[in-house]
């Protein structure tokens, strides 16, 4: 299996449909392609065509969810994605593959990189920062997630906002008291849109009670 092989056959795919290839065929291929060689997700992840490199972290994806795939392997999948983040410029390819190949892998080691991420010029990989913990709040660990949200909350990028928002929500479906603090906290100066995001699952008393502070 190579790189130039998925490719060829996701051209065939598209043959089908004029309006452009659905994600779900896209993320199908991956499957199947999930036994190449990291060396050739590679190669797709620094393609031109966003098709060819949402084929390459859907791979990485599913790579990072397979049982069978060995901790030395997992590994190299985490490392192509930190080691090539430059080509993982939208949230959607972020959102496709972060929790499980960069929180999964780092689940039981040092979260330093997630602090690192959350502190980067490139808002991908600050949205890489939160989006990855979505692994840990499965997990019902939710600290990281309000601790990188901490260190994101007056984020300037909108995807990045968003991500923050969603992602204490997600957390504050495990403990609400702890969303409800943060929020007590931060809701005054954070971002409008990251405020909404944040308390959509509250009652409408509540999420009036939240808007009124912002």
């Amino acid at each position: 299996m190579t790189a130039k092989e998925f490719i060829e056959t996701l051209k065939i795919i598209g043959q089908d449909y004029s309006g452009g290839i659905p994600k779900r065929e896209i993320f199908s291929l991956a499957k199947e392609y999930q036994q190449i060689p990291v060396t050739e997700v590679v190669k797709l992840l620094k393609d031109e065509d966003e098709n060819h490199r949402l084929g390459a972290v859907s791979i990485l994806d599913w790579k990072a969810r397979d049982k069978k795939t060995s901790e030395e392997e997992r590994k190299e999948i985490y490392r192509a994605y930190i080691d090539n983040h430059k080509w993982i410029d939208n949230w959607g390819l972020v959102d496709r593959s972060a929790p499980y190949v960069v929180g999964g892998y780092l689940y039981e080691k040092d979260r330093k990189t997630l602090y690192d991420l959350a502190k980067s010029e490139n808002p991908m990989e600050r949205r890489t920062a939160i989006v990855s913990t979505y692994y840990f709040i499965r997990k019902n660990e939710i600290e990281d997630t309000f601790k990188i949200a901490e260190i994101l909350v007056n984020d300037n990028d909108e995807y990045v906002q968003k991500a923050v928002g969603s992602w204490i929500r997600e957390a504050g479906k495990r403990n609400e008291e702890k969303l409800k603090n943060f929020l007590n906290e931060h809701a005054t100066e954070m971002p409008r849109i990251t405020l909404r995001y944040a308390i959509e699952k509250f009652d409408k008393e509540t999420r009036k009670y939240y808007l009124n502070l912002n």
